[in-house]
């Protein structure tokens, strides 16, 4: 009874529209009332970017009608697009570039300030920094590869990579930055060899791993030169040592 009061209750504007005459009727004329915005007849709803429009009348009934907003639909294939142009700029470059530069910075810490501590041993016997960063390599490779990358990695006669290509290819963002991750991966997995070839041979190694983070063939060059000058000097005190104990 509520519901009907309050239904009787709302203002109501009817218009009578005269129609062509019928069969069914005996004075050749029928009135057809529809409310005019009406509470619950009538009205337009906007939900969900579609508008909802509700039409009634005696002889047909309810009638409900559901058109797209086409201006919320536009507004919102904009944001797409320009979500998507974000997922593409060089926001993704500049981050991969910060993000991965700071993950291999703890790895050198371990072997440059606790080298023989076992959470350091422990942790570069992982493979797991080497797959994460992998996978980020993917990733921005999968986003820089154009139908024209391997043409500029082959564009000699003879299938090899020029200086010029090679130039053109890494002015693009997302290629300068998968190739630093690739760096990054490579000096990683160098600095870890030269760590664990020092702990094996008990050579020092500090200044080999650190080098290895600014210029890895620097610092395996290093590791080489101090391995042969430990080698050579643990021999002449081997040998002092023999001569000692004869005396």
């Amino acid at each position: 009874m509520a519901t009907f009061a309050s239904a009787c209750n709302s203002q109501i504007s009817l218009k009578a529209i005269r129609s062509s005459p019928s069969p069914n009727m005996k004075h050749g004329q029928h009135f057809a009332f529809r409310g005019a915005r009406m509470e619950h007849f009538g009205q337009r709803l906007t939900e969900n970017g579609r508008k909802v429009e509700t039409d009634w009348s005696f002889l047909r009934g309810m009638r409900v009608s559901v058109k797209p907003n086409v201006s919320r639909v536009a507004s919102q294939g904009k944001c797409f697009s320009v979500a998507s142009s974000w997922l593409t700029s060089s926001a993704i470059a500049s981050n991969a570039f910060t993000v991965g530069t700071a993950a291999v910075l703890p790895f050198y810490a371990l072997m440059v300030m606790a080298p023989k501590a076992e959470v350091t041993k422990r942790t570069m016997k992982s493979g797991i920094p080497y797959i994460v960063l992998g996978t980020l390599y993917a990733y921005l490779l999968y986003l820089s590869w154009t139908p024209e990358s391997l043409q500029l990695m082959f564009a000699s006669e003879y299938f090899l990579p020029e200086l010029p290509g090679m130039l053109k290819m890494f002015s693009s963002e997302m290629t300068l930055a998968s190739a630093w991750i690739h760096l990054l991966i490579v000096d990683l997995f160098a600095a870890r060899q030269v760590y664990h070839d020092g702990l094996k041979n008990e050579i020092e190694t500090r200044h080999s791993v650190s080098l290895c983070l600014f210029s890895c063939p620097i610092g395996i060059i290093a590791h080489v030169i101090t391995k042969g000058l430990t080698k050579g000097f643990t021999e002449k005190k081997a040998l002092t040592k023999g001569i000692n104990d004869v005396k």
